[in-house]
């Protein structure tokens, strides 16, 4: 049976370029991979077909011959076809490394990365901690020391995890490589080294102390400066502070992350800061002054127009939370919630009564609305 034309398996035009050949194979050979069609017969026939295609495909001296001669080019031993078969043959090694990640990259990952003499030495892990302020705190910064729980390093072995700071010996098994590799049919397939778990070193005297690990739980007490103006959920870094590094790795890093307390006064919106302010209902009638708190414990003399109504906000410049590292301020926003008297006397009804006996138009929002009201319902009968 005649072969199909090499570019037509890959699905590329003549002219394709490297890259394209390249991309097309990738994507067929995810597709094709037999352990993916365990129930289709001949997806490992066409897996091969698709190999031979791009064993020759890649390379610039065969794809010439190929253009030239077609299949003729690797028969008879022309082309310099491979022994044992040419292009079509079981050896596809060459061509799967190109994409031996793509495919196997989570399941050999851990090796692939322990090359050149593996893990020695394996960076400590990143730690993080959630730290508290008050909003106060947050306006005024602070310095404060927490408690991280971590691990440093063994002073015992100097980290190294043998017995009296002795060097660990390269693993017998992989030769220091942090990998092994076995052969899986036409397949090499790299795994992290069992003996060594990727690191290319044993230690075969562990530290007593630290039984091997070179590092030890510890807690550490830490200055940390929260500067000012710091907003909830602002990640401070500290370079080095994390967990201790494995067999005297580098240390990893801490980050503290910023949680604000909820205030009992204020609400914090970015730079600007609200507070919502009862108002008498005669002050608001008549108008008058009040008394504002601040943030920083100072206080603002604020007047209430006369006729002021709940929700209405009157703004204070430069008295809301500093931006950070910035130097300039933002503002405080208070919002009136005119209040309803409760628990008249006899005199106060009276005296209400007779401020109803008087008319007036004393409430123009509620004569408009009523107004809507009433021409709705028209609407509606008609």
């Amino acid at each position: 049976m005649a072969q199909r034309d090499f570019y037509e398996t890959l699905g590329v035009a003549r002219g394709a370029s490297e890259d394209d050949i390249k991309k097309a194979y990738r994507k067929l050979a995810k597709e094709l991979h037999p352990d993916r069609n365990k129930d289709d017969a001949s997806a490992e026939a066409k897996f091969k077909e698709v190999n031979a295609a791009y064993e020759v495909l890649k390379d610039p001296q065969k794809r010439a011959a190929y253009d030239q001669f077609g299949h003729a080019a690797f028969q008879n031993g022309m082309g310099g076809g491979r022994p044992g078969g040419g292009p079509g043959g079981a050896d596809f090694a060459s061509a799967f490394s190109d994409v031996f990640d793509d495919l196997f990259g989570d399941f050999v990952g851990a090796g692939r990365r322990g090359a050149a003499g593996g893990q020695r030495r394996t960076r400590g892990a990143d730690l993080r901690y959630n730290l508290t302020i008050t909003l106060e705190e947050a306006f005024a910064g602070k310095q404060t020391t927490i408690t991280v729980p971590g691990s440093a390093t063994c002073s015992g072995c100097d980290g190294t995890g043998s017995e009296g700071g002795a060097q660990p010996q390269t693993c017998p098994t992989c030769q220091g490589m942090g990998k092994v590799r076995a052969q899986q049919g036409f397949f090499t397939i790299e795994r992290t080294c069992p003996t060594c778990m990727g690191r290319g070193q044993i230690v075969k005297n562990p530290c007593k102390v630290c039984k091997g690990a070179g590092r030890v739980p510890k807690e550490r007490a830490l200055q940390v400066q929260i500067p000012m103006g710091v907003e909830d959920g602002t990640r401070i870094r500290l370079a080095g502070e994390g967990e201790a590094g494995l067999r005297g790795g580098p240390p990893g890093d801490l980050y503290i992350f910023i949680e604000i307390a909820p205030h009992k006064l204020f609400q914090r919106e970015g730079m600007d800061l609200h507070c919502r302010i009862p108002v008498p209902m005669t002050t608001a009638a008549l108008g008058g002054e009040i008394e504002a708190p601040q943030l920083d414990g100072g206080r603002s003399r604020v007047k209430i127009p006369a006729g002021a109504q709940s929700g209405k906000q009157l703004r204070l410049r430069g008295k809301g939370m500093p931006q950070l590292r910035g130097g300039r301020y933002g503002d405080l926003y208070l919002e009136l919630q005119v209040e309803t008297p409760v628990n008249l006397s006899a005199r106060q009804k009276e005296l209400l009564q007779e401020f109803e006996s008087a008319g007036g138009d004393n409430s123009p929002d509620s004569r408009d609305f009523f107004s809507k009201v009433k021409d709705f319902w028209d609407g509606m009968t008609g």
